[in-house]
């Protein structure tokens, strides 16, 4: 039967491109009018010259036309008011966004996992994605702030592109799935353009992404940290002096030597360690175990840090291609890669802040 409920009901169905949720829930919805056989839906923008409008239009038009009695669909755009924009930041989680009294960020995620190796090329983001995806799958609204300003990969990994909606003052991230947010320095530049800025714009950008942006009344924030010692680290830590530190090494003597000094370095600053992950620990075939980089690495750094070793994660090509074709293992690998990454967010969900 055509009426109004109807057409709400066919709504509810629809999701903004941008923000991920029914239109009917954002309060986008302005006004459903029925003339005979032609409905008319007017909806309100967050922003005039939204570039999705097309998007909307066709995904309204696609779900009303399969109500009995619906010929013809005319869609209509207006913008929302303040009061309205500021109800919907409501709805998204954070209309007060910004540093909470004691000048920290730690309004933002139940808890504030900071993903650290002590050198590059040890697949900590690829790790950090596929936990984060992980933390999705068993249940738990999932933020991930690439940190990582200068060496940005978050965004391809994730296969998310274009740039967060603006929200007055506030950015709304994008979404991979409906339980996972992400913020990069790579939805505001070119992958391949350099970001070249000292130690107070780098600390700035970090805040920016703590407190300017709309976060979605999180379980965990993960943060993609670069690698080592330097700048961001400690801005983390005096921004979230709660955040848990999980170290990503490789077996290789190497790896973990210089990963112990990011741990130290979490000591100094207050920070606790939550974990050690052993990456490329293995390389199987035929299911012979190839220890290429070494054996028990990651073991017997956790065991020097007084942690748990969390998981370790072989070396196989598929984990790679998965990251550089943005479906990350967690999601679209093989059973065995699925259990690996779950079993490890099993552990940190288990292991007391």
């Amino acid at each position: 039967m055509l009426n109004k409920e109807t057409v709400l009901k066919a709504l509810s169905g629809v999701d903004d491109p941008e923000l991920k949720k029914p239109l009917t829930e954002l309060g986008m919805v302005r006004s459903v009018t029925i003339d005979n056989a032609t409905v008319k839906v007017e909806i309100a923008l967050t922003v005039p010259g939204c570039p999705l409008k097309d998007k909307i239009t066709s995904d309204i038009t696609a779900a009303v036309t399969q109500i009995e009695g619906v010929d013809n669909v005319e869609v209509t755009f207006g913008v929302m008011t303040d009061e309205q924009r500021q109800a919907l930041k409501e709805k998204l989680g954070q209309a007060g966004a910004g540093q909470s009294g004691d000048g920290t960020a730690t309004h933002i995620a139940k808890r504030f996992i900071a993903v650290s190796s002590g050198k590059g090329g040890v697949g900590k983001s690829t790790c950090t994605v596929n936990l984060a995806v992980a933390l999705t799958k068993i249940g738990y609204k999932v933020g991930l702030l690439d940190a990582d300003v200068y060496g940005f990969s978050i965004p391809r990994m994730l296969g998310l592109t274009g740039q967060p909606t603006q929200l007055d003052d506030k950015l709304v991230p994008l979404r991979w799935g409906d339980n996972l947010q992400a913020v990069s320095m790579g939805f505001f530049v070119a992958e391949d353009e350099p970001v070249i800025w000292r130690g107070p714009l780098l600390h700035k950008a970090i805040n920016q992404f703590l407190t300017d942006v709309v976060w979605d009344d999180l379980d965990f924030l993960l943060l993609d940290l670069p690698p080592g010692t330097g700048d961001v680290t400690l801005t983390i830590a005096q921004a979230l002096p709660s955040a848990e530190l999980l170290v990503v090494t490789t077996p290789q003597a190497t790896a973990t030597h210089v990963a112990g000094r990011v741990a130290k370095l979490a000591e100094k600053t207050k920070l606790s360690v939550l974990g050690v992950i052993e990456n490329m620990a293995y390389f199987e075939v035929n299911g012979h175990k190839e220890y290429v980089f070494g054996r028990d690495g990651g073991k017997m750094l956790a065991e020097r840090l007084g942690v748990n070793l969390l998981g370790e994660i072989p070396l196989e090509t598929s984990i790679r291609e998965g990251a550089d074709a943005g479906q990350p293992v967690a999601h679209t690998g093989t059973d065995a890669q699925q259990g690996t990454f779950e079993g490890i967010a099993r552990r940190i969900v288990a292991v007391s802040s």
